[in-house]
């Protein structure tokens, strides 16, 4: 099986800009990116990422807000904060070198088994096994797992298979090929079983299943969340400022800079045009609960931002003249450097709508 996956990736698989390198570090970054990003989207940031901080060394340097701008638009930033977390703890406690030894590598900060195997296999040419969605489906449907995603026997089966089958000659290259073979080939919906070196083998083939494996998670709907945001400014022209708030550690969009924002009852929010009145009233309310004193005009529109677990409909407010008391932790910045900030895909969409063209 390890043969033939081989060949089929050696004739195959993608030129991709990480596996053409042997810095761990490079190679840490990648996979950080690619946990929850298409490979295709993830290709500019992972170049633009590491001509920005181009050694471990340079990433540990950098503060936060850096590392967070220069993330934005991939979402899911915890990654980005716990990838920095990690590369700091490997400075300061490995001078800057990724530790060969497993145990060492799981300690740093946002590493897990498959970042910690990944990065043995792949950087270090050590045998260790690698379970992500892609190796998931494929390991499901060839050896044909029906129990659920998650579930204690189903993890424990597809570690037990992907250690058994990593063992062997070139274990990085073997890795990335069930990975590859999942992306490219064993797909979630209509998988080319005609184009797969393991098609023969697969069980769930065999029974005519392939596409009902494997058996997801049980899906939580969205939790739909209504909130009022204002879009509060000071000066105008290019020497327009924004007033952010930085998101403490602990909430969601933690580390990032985004605009007051309060949550609403769900049903001023449907009002729309009709509750002006009292939509303004909230949009009172964001400013006086951070700080800060505006004259706030009409509504500018909504914005609808769907994250895995949660919905948010927010109903967007431009205020002007703003000025913030001395104890409010909003401050000033200018709304053509709001690229130099680690800035929310949210925050985005609500200044745009509040002040389209300006960002």
């Amino acid at each position: 099986m390890r043969a033939e996956l081989l060949d089929w990736y050696d004739a195959h698989g993608r030129s991709l800009p990480w596996r053409e390198t042997s810095d761990p570090y490079a190679i840490w970054v990648s996979e950080v990116m690619c946990q929850q990003t298409r490979v295709d989207t993830a290709i500019p940031y992972y170049h633009r990422f590491l001509e920005r901080f181009p050694t471990a060394q340079a990433l540990a340097d950098a503060s936060e807000d850096d590392v967070l701008a220069a993330w934005s638009g991939l979402g899911y930033y915890r990654r980005a904060r716990m990838l920095h977390a990690g590369v700091k703890e490997m400075v300061a406690s490995y001078g800057g070198e990724l530790p060969r030894d497993p145990a060492a590598r799981l300690a740093l900060p946002g590493v897990g088994r498959y970042t910690a195997g990944a990065l043995g296999s792949i950087a270090f040419g050590l045998p260790e096994p690698i379970v992500d969605g892609n190796v998931a489906r494929v390991l499901s449907r060839v050896f044909r797992i029906e129990t659920m995603l998650g579930k204690a026997a189903t993890e424990k089966a597809l570690w037990a298979h992907a250690e058994e089958l990593v063992q062997g000659p070139r274990p990085g290259d073997f890795n990335q090929a069930l990975m590859e073979l999942g992306a490219l080939v064993c797909t979630p919906k209509s998988p080319s079983c005609g184009a797969c070196p393991w098609a023969e083998r697969c069980e769930a083939r065999e029974a005519g299943i392939q596409e009902t494996l494997p058996v997801p998670r049980k899906k939580k709907k969205p939790t739909e969340v209504s909130l009022t945001a204002v879009v509060a400014t000071r000066g105008r022209g290019a020497a327009r400022e924004v007033f952010l708030t930085k998101r403490e550690e602990g909430e969601l969009f933690a580390g990032l800079w985004m605009v007051p924002m309060v949550e609403s009852p769900p049903t001023q929010l449907e009002l729309g045009e009709r509750g002006a009145s009292s939509g303004g009233d909230e949009a009172l309310r964001c400013l006086h609960e951070h700080g800060l004193r505006a004259t706030i005009g009409d509504r500018c529109g909504s914005v609808i931002h769907v994250l895995s677990h949660r919905r948010y409909s927010v109903q967007v407010y431009r205020a002007t003249a703003a000025k913030a008391a001395a104890k409010s932790a909003v401050t000033r910045h200018r709304i053509d450097a709001l690229a130099e900030l680690g800035v929310a895909r949210l925050t985005e969409k609500i200044v745009d709508a509040a002040l389209p063209g300006e960002r």
